[in-house]
């Protein structure tokens, strides 16, 4: 890993109708566009919906480095994340997360041991903790 500070660079560049294009140097480009709750078209992200997959990726990126540390054996984890974005005091911002993780994981597994990495995935997860609304998270394990 690098010494902080990291730096991240992105440009986002449009005309005056049309997408949004969102280009950060070795990546593909995104076009983005309003969300249809604001007038856009359906089927394109939007800086609403791309923040929204970063909490839910952020989440699945610190569980898989937690479980890492700790030697915790895992199938698959899915994260499906609700942002609420809402008014308050005359300002529309997000005023909170929901996230509802399913994690997979093997026979002999502790359950414990899993929904404590869970939690501390949700605790660590640095663009939830960038952010001033809160996330709550709410969890399933299965043993297969």
């Amino acid at each position: 890993m690098q010494d902080y500070p990291h730096h991240y660079e992105v440009t986002a560049t449009a005309a005056a109708h049309g997408s949004v294009t969102v280009t950060s140097a070795g990546l593909p480009d995104l076009e983005t566009q309003s969300p249809p709750q604001f007038g856009g078209p359906e089927g394109v992200w939007s800086p609403e919906t791309l923040l929204t997959a970063a909490v839910a990726d952020c989440f699945i990126l610190s569980f898989r480095s937690i479980a890492r540390a700790s030697k915790f054996d895992w199938i698959s984890l899915g994260c499906e994340t609700e942002g609420v974005l809402d008014r308050v005091e005359r300002k529309t911002q997000f005023t909170g997360f929901n996230i509802r993780a399913e994690l997979h994981v093997p026979e002999d597994s502790r359950k414990e041991l899993a929904q404590r990495l869970l939690e501390k995935a949700e605790e660590i997860c640095l663009i939830t903790a960038s952010l001033k609304a809160p996330t709550t998270l709410q969890t399933e394990i299965h043993v297969d």
